[in-house]
């Protein structure tokens, strides 16, 4: 009667491996095919961050993701931005721990959940139009 020496063969053991690394990387490579890079939407489009256009109805139709890029471009001069907090976005008026940006073209990556920015270089800078609240859904 032959016995059995124990050892698994070289191929039993190699060819199973092969297939779950071969089937792994397809799934990997689906995955990495469908990842999405962020965008960058320069906000207000041509007229850029300025009162003219009320920024929240520039945002008004578009999908922001977490990850994505605002730009903002405006005359340092006459503008700022802000960003705040809820209440911070609903006063017009900057909250403590808010980051104050002054240079002409800022770019701000948003985060998952919502995101508050204002202009308060004149008073009346956001309470005209110059605030926006952005929902940045996740990542896909």
């Amino acid at each position: 009667m032959a016995q059995s020496s124990g050892h698994v063969s070289y191929v039993a053991v190699t060819v199973p491996i092969a297939i779950v690394m071969t089937v792994l990387c397809l799934f990997l490579a689906k995955a990495v095919t469908y990842a999405r890079r962020p965008t960058t939407y320069i906000v207000g489009d041509d007229d850029g961050w300025d009162p003219v256009v009320p920024m929240d109805t520039w945002a008004r139709g578009k999908t922001f993701y977490a990850g994505d890029i605002l730009e903002f471009k405006y005359d340092y001069q006459r503008f700022n931005l802000i960003v705040v907090n809820r209440t911070g976005y609903e006063t017009c008026e900057a909250n403590v721990g808010a980051v104050e940006y002054s240079s002409g073209d800022d770019k701000i990556q948003l985060h998952y959940g919502y995101n508050y920015f204002i202009g308060t270089y004149t008073p009346e800078d956001c309470t005209t139009g110059l605030k926006m609240a952005i929902k940045a859904l996740a990542p896909r």
